[in-house]
């Protein structure tokens, strides 16, 4: 086998286990529902499938989140690991954000890596804040 031939196959073996996590992550954050869930926000879903994709292939030691420097298997396997829920949870926040972001690729990473973490915590607090609400009504 010629030196080329090697490169070959091993150009196409790459381009497959990227497709192949491509696909992984497309159905661990139920892409497809996403779309149909959000016929408006369709360049952002696909935005965010990207960063995750494009994250999650990265091949250098360290990944920067929100001014961190974190190995960049810890990224990738909390990158794994989100699901339609979390998605959800950060498409709701950038609908809410009303201040300026200047890098949105770092900010939606940011966002993504911090979902598993604090999606729990937000969703409790609009309930406290529902029941408080109600409460002041009655």
């Amino acid at each position: 086998m010629t030196q080329e031939s090697e490169d070959d196959t091993i150009r196409c073996d790459e381009m497959e286990q990227y497709y192949i996590l491509a696909e992984t992550v497309k159905q661990n954050i139920d892409y497809d529902v996403l779309l149909q869930s959000y016929p408006n926000e369709g360049q952002l879903v696909q935005g965010i499938y990207e960063l995750i994709v494009e994250t999650v292939a990265y091949t250098g030691k360290k990944l920067v989140v929100a001014s961190n420097e974190l190995p960049a298997e810890l990224v990738k396997n909390r990158l794994m690991k989100l699901n339609f829920m979390h998605i959800q949870y950060v498409i709701s926040s950038m609908k809410k954000n009303t201040t300026e972001i200047k890098n949105i690729k770092k900010y939606l990473l940011a966002a993504l890596y911090n979902a598993p973490a604090t999606m729990q915590g937000y969703y409790q607090a609009e309930v406290n804040h529902a029941a408080i609400c109600k409460e002041k009504l009655t």
